[in-house]
């Protein structure tokens, strides 16, 4: 008997990408066949999955992006990329379709609505993007990676949560030694969008620290290329350990060290932080369309895991005394760590599986 098949429909960002990577793994581990559909923008993120995942390669488009003529093109790519994407499903139908938004999983979680394949959707943030909007109401599952998602009227979600690497499962609920008259670390991350206003203002903020605070603050933090000889020249100057650079490849462990994390509230680190359970500092990105970021956080903040600081409070003054009102409190920082990590849902994938071995055994009587 040949092997269920899983289409993964994704792309556009990593974002989209990594937790449909968890699925196609964890589904190969189920003894699943499992394909991919993108496009050839998303296929560029693919590198990580493994080599037993089919990627297909469809048309797909976006009206965001181009000049006249391209978003002109639009609507008959997405139109090629379904027909494409159909064809392939009529030869090898699938037993679930999964869509973890971007416009790349367009055609095939179109192909799988007209030909009424078992489909459902994953939203890693607290507001569902465009793709999953469109889809929400022609699914017959919401995997919600955030919990409160914001749904259209109707539509039922199921608190999933977000996947997060093995390397995040090992340090789950790591002890918590919470801040006091010793070395203490805060984590700063920002991501590639977000990062220069932490650049421009956490420095300045911990240069500002009362004494007996900032003589044991350690700080590892993420800049932009353009930023790392300015932070990690003001740091020196300021006689203040840290470790900046523009990437860390020993994110878990560094998380798992820190009494504080100052962060941009995007889905994944959120869940990270939340697994790992440590109390954070979120400052959501003010750009994003939909605010997600600041959705992401919200559970958080309401179980006094977290404080949330909008970017127009986010200044040196309002962070410095924000910061010494949290490394002041010991007990408090014990209690936001306990919270956050009763916030974390480290069986996120084992969730999604589910999901999806549910929807293939409805489909298939």
């Amino acid at each position: 008997m040949t092997e269920p098949l899983l289409v993964i429909a994704a792309g556009g960002t990593g974002g989209h990408m990594f937790p449909a990577q968890a699925l196609a793994e964890a589904m190969l581990l189920k003894g699943w066949r499992v394909r991919l559909s993108t496009d050839a923008r998303g296929a560029r993120y693919t590198s990580g999955f493994p080599d037993a995942v089919e990627v297909n390669v469809v048309g797909s488009a976006t009206f965001a992006r181009g000049g006249p003529l391209a978003k002109l093109a639009v609507p008959f790519r997405i139109l090629g990329g379904t027909v494409a994407a159909k064809w392939r499903m009529l030869r090898d139908r699938p037993a679930v379709v999964v869509g973890f938004g971007g416009y790349p999983a367009i055609p095939a979680m179109s192909a799988a609505w007209a030909l009424r394949i078992p489909r459902m959707i994953h939203e890693q943030n607290g507001v569902l993007g465009r793709v999953n909007q469109l889809f929400a109401k022609r699914v017959d599952a919401v995997a919600c990676g955030t919990w409160p998602t914001a749904l259209p009227a109707g539509v039922e979600g199921v608190h999933t949560g977000n996947p997060v690497r093995s390397a995040i499962l090992e340090r789950q609920a790591a002890p918590y030694i919470p801040p006091g008259d010793y070395p203490m670390s805060i984590l700063v991350m920002g991501g590639s969008q977000g990062a220069r206003i932490l650049s421009d203002i956490v420095p300045p903020a911990i240069a500002a620290l009362p004494e007996e605070i900032r003589r044991n603050v350690r700080v590892s933090q993420q800049a932009r290329q353009e930023d790392l000889e300015r932070v990690t020249d003001y740091y020196a100057s300021e006689l203040i350990t840290a470790d900046v650079d523009t990437f860390f490849d020993d994110v878990p462990s560094r998380l798992a060290d820190a009494q504080l994390v100052i962060a941009r509230s995007g889905a994944s680190t959120v869940a990270d932080v939340s697994v790992v359970g440590r109390p954070a500092l979120w400052v959501p990105l003010a750009s994003a369309i939909r605010d997600e970021q600041t959705a992401n956080a919200r559970q958080l903040v309401e179980a006094q895991a977290a404080v949330l600081m909008t970017e127009p409070e986010f200044d040196v003054p309002q962070l410095t005394q924000k910061l010494t009102e949290l490394l002041s409190d010991e007990q408090g920082m014990m209690k936001m760590a306990q919270a956050a990590t009763a916030c974390g849902v480290p069986d996120a994938t084992d969730r999604l599986v589910q999901m999806v071995e549910n929807l293939a055994e409805a489909g298939g009587k």
